[in-house]
């Protein structure tokens, strides 16, 4: 699969342009590991740009916590100039368990996701690079509120699954608004949206790419302070580890690394579908993707721990 410095919009290859600036549409507060891209991004990516919020919380906590959780995180990382925006949510609480991680002066974001798009648009030139890390509901509601955006945005999706563990029900991005995955895929279908990658569980579901308590990033995150980044990163595993799992799988830091042009998940061009349900399949004449077909585990464990730990992120933008 070729690779180039530069990306011809007229051609569908999986280039991202690599000095383009990068969206991170997000819900972080849950599974750890979308907090863990999000430090990754900010660290090593000059170009991060945006982070956008989905699956937004609701109920008795409110809305708009995940992009509090967002700001804060982003603020100790020494990104106050990467803007914030609360996006799409259902008004559920149920993935989310960081809410005692914020102080309360972390105020309210924006929640104008459309016109935060608008305005990266506007004062950039070429492609966006939009990575999914959760549900697909902001993208399918810029596809549709910012037409310029098509011509623009090279998308790579943590989403879907071929042989998905519960057969019964779709992968969990696509299940939280199977609505905007089928108005996502009806886009690529029908050519408006071209050079998706989609980084599936198939691949990114596995032990190789864990944290757990056991774990070298889990211990060396341990050692700093309450107040700084390493240790908001800390405290939220724990709290995912005593409240869901005892393991965080790394799919989002894998799928910003395939956003990155980093050499771990391999692609293979395809044609996909969604059921009724979200249940991705095979379909001659269906969306035409880049689908994640494999990956290299252990270099990329070294590469995200490079992110996290060395001086200015290991530069992690390579080439």
């Amino acid at each position: 699969m070729p690779h180039s410095e530069e990306t011809d919009r007229t051609v569908d290859e999986p280039l991202g342009g690599r000095r383009a600036p990068i969206v991170l549409d997000t819900d972080v507060g849950g599974d750890p590991d979308d907090a863990v891209a999000v430090a990754a991004a900010a660290r090593s990516v000059p170009g991060l740009a945006l982070v956008l919020t989905n699956d937004e919380t609701g109920g008795s906590v409110g809305y708009g916590q995940r992009a509090r959780l967002a700001r804060r995180l982003l603020d100790l990382l020494g990104r106050p100039d990467v803007p914030v925006v609360a996006g799409h949510g259902s008004g559920g609480t149920r993935y989310f368990c960081a809410g005692t991680l914020v102080p309360g002066e972390v105020p309210a974001q924006p929640r104008d996701v459309v016109g935060a798009v608008r305005d990266l648009l506007s004062r950039t030139e070429g492609v966006v690079r939009w990575v999914g890390m959760g549900a697909l509901s902001n993208l399918a509601l810029v596809l549709s509120e910012v037409p310029e955006a098509r011509e623009r945005l090279c998308v790579t999706q943590m989403g879907g699954a071929l042989n998905y563990r519960n057969p019964s029900v779709a992968e969990h991005n696509i299940r939280m608004d199977v609505g905007a995955a089928h108005r996502v895929f009806s886009a690529i279908g029908r050519g408006r949206l071209t050079g998706v990658r989609l980084v599936i569980s198939d691949v990114t579901f596995r032990t190789d790419i864990e944290v757990d308590r056991d774990s070298a990033l889990y211990r060396r995150l341990s050692v700093f302070g309450e107040h700084t980044w390493q240790g908001l990163l800390h405290r939220h595993l724990d709290l995912w580890f005593d409240s869901f799992h005892p393991g965080s799988i790394q799919h989002d830091a894998l799928t910003l690394s395939a956003a990155l042009d980093l050499p771990f998940v391999h692609l293979d061009r395809a044609e996909v579908a969604l059921d009724d349900r979200g249940r991705m399949s095979l379909a001659p004449g269906g969306a035409p993707v880049w689908l994640s077909a494999s990956a290299t585990y252990a270099p990329f464990n070294r590469w995200l721990e490079d992110c996290l730990f060395l001086p200015e992120g290991g530069g992690a933008e390579q080439g």
